[in-house]
């Protein structure tokens, strides 16, 4: 099981480690290579980081929803997850992948561990046989491996062949002259072997022992940055609880590993926190402005299908009067017709009921000239 973690971490870091040595080839700078490597990494996982940026704020959007929804179930837990699931399911918003993505930066922290730790066969990439080989030359140059903190004795090989490189160079493919020094600081060093020569070792040993406090004071300002935009915690005493947790957790454990771990590793550590806080200001920025437009669209066709169905319902009623009316029409022309044969009727029986009136009344021997008419 051991062998195969080992063969799983050996592959991890093979990407990162040709990164690294890539920029190291580049600089000559172990320091500004891994400068350009933090950069280079935050580049690749920025979609990532993107995703998780977007699915938290869409997530601040819908708050109120959430809270009206857990008002309204307070009583009904059950209910109150199925309703919060329906809603996440209908703004398309998964609500786990903000949180996932989070975690991306510590494998990368891992492996850059290993690497820093191992460089012979983790950054160089030589294979064991290799660096047995290198251990038993310098060990016959006067190098001792009781002297070098256990588990990192593959930094003091490689500071050792560093300073005796005329007696490997040439020797070994792919052996490299590793330079450690970076504005005046030897970065293989652990802050917390030489703090207390802080006021007497000059700036070799005060810039490496500031280097946990700077990596923990730019941690707290990530985590302050990332959670300054997440409203998803407010009125959530449980939210904002974990929240204020991890906003002091994070850095001290910054500050932990700054002191522990190798310089070289709070160098990453410092470059990844200000990047990652000017990330996370421009990109709630960037969504804001892009949401805010979003609603607005939203909004506007809102409103447009309200004024649509408004007409259509105008339009309907203007349908339906305009039937009523022509069916009051047709009953009233019936009627005054109706009235107008009932009055012509009437009017003819009165007129035909007059004697001597018609004809046919005066009998058929009638003589106008009888009654002198």
């Amino acid at each position: 099981m051991q062998n195969l973690f080992s063969i799983i971490g050996y592959y991890i870091c093979v990407p990162f480690a040709w990164i690294l040595r890539t920029f190291y080839e580049l600089t000559g700078s172990y320091g500004w290579a891994l400068v350009l490597f933090t950069i280079v990494v935050k580049l690749i996982t920025l979609p990532f980081q993107m995703k998780s940026k977007k699915s938290m704020m869409r997530m601040n959007l819908f708050q109120p929803k959430i809270k009206e929804i857990q008002t309204k179930y307070a009583n009904n837990p059950q209910k109150m997850n199925d309703e919060i699931q329906m809603l996440y399911a209908k703004e398309g918003v998964n609500h786990m992948s903000g949180c996932l993505w989070s975690f991306l930066p510590f494998p990368i922290l891992i492996a850059l561990y290993s690497i820093i730790r191992q460089p012979l066969s983790r950054f160089m990439m030589l294979s064991k046989d290799v660096v047995t080989e290198i251990t038993t030359l310098a060990t016959t140059l006067g190098y001792n491996a009781e002297l070098v903190r256990k588990g990192y004795e593959e930094i003091g090989l490689a500071k050792f062949i560093s300073d005796n490189f005329a007696d490997f160079s040439g020797k070994f493919d792919g052996l490299l002259n590793v330079n450690y020094n970076f504005l005046g600081l030897d970065l293989t060093v652990m802050p917390g072997d030489v703090w207390k020569d802080f006021f007497t070792g000059g700036w070799p040993v005060i810039g490496v022992v500031l280097i946990p406090f700077i990596s923990g004071a730019l941690s707290f300002l990530q985590s302050k940055v990332s959670m300054s935009g997440n409203v998803a915690a407010e009125g959530n005493d449980a939210a904002a609880r974990s929240n204020r947790m991890m906003m002091w957790m994070m850095p001290l454990m910054s500050l932990w590993i700054g002191f522990t771990l190798p310089a070289a590793l709070g160098v990453y550590w410092i470059v990844n926190s200000l990047l990652y806080a000017i990330q996370e200001k421009v990109l709630t920025k960037y969504y804001k402005s892009h949401m805010e437009d979003e609603i607005s669209e939203k909004e506007r066709q809102k409103r447009e299908n309200r004024i649509r169905r408004m007409e259509a319902a105008r339009e309907q009623q203007r349908k339906i009067a305009a039937k009523e009316a022509e069916k009051k029409t047709l009953k009233e022309k019936r009627a005054e017709k109706q009235a107008a044969k009932a009055t012509k009727k009437k009017n003819s029986t009165n007129e035909s009921g007059r004697v001597g009136d018609r004809p046919y009344a005066r009998g058929r021997s009638y003589d106008p000239e009888h009654y002198g008419e």
